[in-house]
């Protein structure tokens, strides 16, 4: 933790060229382009794709799960579904599927939780709840994006810096969606568009992820999440 006394509001924008060159020099020590998002743009193109997809046939791909139990269903691509599969030893529930995901965190990786719902109080306590978790259990740098907005500031990282991020995608059904005027997809499909164009990308990227879907009660799915990731670990 850095921390800096600013004196005067003046200093905010020394401040702001500060971190600008610390990003700068911290994207090359990583080996990423500070001033160009390749990766991000990928994202976008999947997303806009799955968004005419929609237009054309009225509905987004369909996907089938892995796995639902607990009220969760858990959704991956072949690869990761394969590994996945293969470290829980035959065992097929929620909890075995997490614990073999979480397993695959070694020294000198990152967790990342990339969550796709409400931005609130209580959602975030309990995402920090299960970020701290593995990171207690594990010794490892974790953190919580809310998507989509997590995508300009992580999502480089995630998809185009070293494939050292094991990510856990979190998914829900929107309680109340709203029409776009002028489109003909709502916010709720654009959202769940961009979700999936991440999570293609970072799989075709050969990333550690897995997607848990909650379903519309938003809150029992998080904690039943929690819960189940602490007893994982």
């Amino acid at each position: 933790m850095v921390r800096i006394q600013v004196d005067d509001p003046m200093d905010v924008g020394q401040e702001m060229f500060r971190w600008e060159i610390a990003t700068a020099v911290a994207g090359s020590i990583l080996g990423i382009n500070a001033f160009n998002q390749p990766d991000v743009e990928e994202a976008k193109v999947a997303a806009r794709s799955l968004m005419a997809a929609f237009v054309e046939k009225g509905s987004l791909p369909e996907e089938k799960p892995v796995l639902t139990g607990d009220g969760l269903s858990l959704y991956t691509d072949p690869r990761n579904a394969d590994a996945i599969a293969t470290a829980a030893g035959g065992t097929k529930s929620a909890e075995a599927f997490l614990k073999a995901h979480l397993g695959r965190i070694k020294p000198g990786d990152y967790f990342a939780i990339n969550a796709y719902v409400e931005m609130n109080d209580a959602h975030d306590k309990e995402l920090q709840a299960i970020r701290e978790a593995v990171r207690g259990a594990r010794k490892v740098a974790t953190t919580v994006g809310y998507g989509p907005r997590f995508l300009h500031s992580t999502g480089q990282l995630h998809k185009g810096g070293p494939n050292s991020g094991v990510f856990l995608q979190i998914t829900s059904e929107d309680a109340e969606d709203l029409a776009i005027p002028g489109e003909k997809f709502s916010f709720g499909v654009l959202k769940a568009a961009q979700a999936q164009g991440d999570f293609k990308v970072l799989a075709d990227r050969g990333r550690r992820i897995l997607r848990v879907h909650l379903g519309k009660d938003v809150a029992a799915g998080l904690a039943k999440l929690r819960e189940l990731v602490q007893k994982a670990l």
